[in-house]
């Protein structure tokens, strides 16, 4: 059988890349349609892809809901860690000034009104979505938390109601990111949109930013792994295929320049069939790096939505883009997925380089203020006037001169 290792990363290029143009010119025409059409757009998409028309929900108290005993205290658990990062999170963020002689200028720091959280349904329903994206919101102070999902999973009401939805409505896809945008029936259009989805969802958050705030795109579940001979082969091996439950079109990346210790895992993998499928269909890569600074150039170039630390030779300081880092083989994505408390709704597709996951700070805005006293009013107008005055701006400039009469 032919190696399924890769000798070199540069050969290696990113599998559903080529897709996104057919995407988003779909996902164009819908969201244009549903500006146009509204409400009857959004009820004939969601007949087409949910087989049904958008419904509120009137939601339950968490204790109503019957789920298994050992679920909900599950969910209480998970529910109280990420509310206490969330917090976390806050605890530094607040209103701040500062003077000088010329006036008094500062900071205020408040919540967005509106939320919109996307809880996907996809094949597994997601309750700890719904925790991820209601939690950082309520405890940000969003006074509208509108949940919105393909899924009436009981478990994911209750999360919704744990987590403090204050509406949910039940449609899913690109239509309910056309609801949340452009307002459906008593829906009026959020302030911003939130939560993960699968590429169309994505890719419909991605056109809708231009107006919407969101919280970034979140596409196919993204792994790599930096990995040393130490790293258990098992445990690794199931981390990766924990993450194709996420989407067909999920990726995990193992690399390691240790070429025997990846031969041992391309023959662990390639022995059991449920872990072939998965590199057969280049959904779990293997990638031998010369050294460990190369598989730091390939991390960080990467940008993964979650990175696993599991080898001893590269340090937590010298890898730069990552949606969440996962250090050492006790910490395993799934943690991070449920209950650990840091976010798991994370960048993909190498928005990492420049963006973070979800967090309370999403849900918050921050406005500055100024007070320019008199003595200010006379001295910063003269330090502005020649910059107006160089870049032409007539009335930038005349607004200035009359304040130094």
């Amino acid at each position: 059988m032919k190696s399924s290792i890769i000798y070199s990363a540069k050969t290696w290029q990113r599998p559903f890349l080529a897709q996104e143009n057919k995407i988003s010119d779909v996902v164009a025409d819908m969201l244009e349609t549903i500006r146009k059409d509204g409400d009857s757009a959004i009820d004939e998409y969601a007949l087409q892809f949910d087989g049904q028309k958008p419904a509120k929900i009137e939601l339950l108290p968490f204790d109503d809901y019957k789920l298994d005993e050992s679920l909900k205290l599950s969910i209480l658990e998970a529910a109280k860690r990420i509310k206490r990062f969330a917090r976390f999170q806050k605890e530094d963020i607040g209103n701040k000034s500062f003077s000088d002689s010329f006036g008094e200028y500062g900071q205020v720091v408040k919540p967005i009104a509106r939320a919109g959280c996307y809880i996907p349904g996809g094949r597994y329903p997601l309750i700890s979505t719904a925790l991820m994206t209601l939690i950082p919101a309520k405890v940000a102070g969003c006074s509208q938390r509108i949940a919105v999902s393909p899924s009436l999973n009981p478990a994911i009401l209750a999360a919704a109601s744990l987590a403090g939805a204050t509406d949910f409505y039940h449609v899913g896809g690109v239509q309910a990111i056309g609801a949340l945008a452009f307002g459906y029936r008593d829906l009026q259009p959020v302030d911003i949109i939130v939560g993960p989805g699968n590429a169309y969802v994505n890719e419909a958050k991605a056109l809708i930013q231009r107006q919407i705030k969101i919280d970034g795109l979140a596409g196919p579940s993204e792994l790599l792994a930096l990995c040393d001979a130490k790293t258990p082969i098992e445990w690794l091996a199931l981390d990766a295929l924990a993450q194709s439950e996420h989407d067909p079109m999920a990726l995990s990346i193992i690399v390691s320049s240790d070429e025997n210790w990846l031969k041992t895992m391309e023959s662990f993998l390639r022995n059991d069939k449920k872990y072939d499928r998965l590199v057969s269909n280049q959904q779990i890569l293997l990638l031998l790096t010369s050294s460990t600074e190369e598989e730091i150039e390939f991390s960080n170039d990467f940008a993964p939505e979650h990175l696993m630390l599991c080898n001893a030779n590269i340090s937590v300081e010298e890898l730069t883009n990552y949606g969440s880092l996962f250090v050492g083989i006790n910490s395993a994505v799934a943690l991070g997925d449920y209950c650990s408390g840091p976010n798991h709704t994370l960048p993909t597709a190498r928005f990492a380089r420049q963006t973070g996951g979800l967090s309370v700070q999403t849900f918050l805005k921050t406005q500055t203020i100024q007070r320019i006293n008199e003595q200010g009013r006379q001295h910063l107008s003269q330090v502005a006037m020649p910059i107006a005055n160089a870049e032409g701006l007539e009335f930038h400039y005349e607004s200035l001169r009359v304040r130094t009469k």
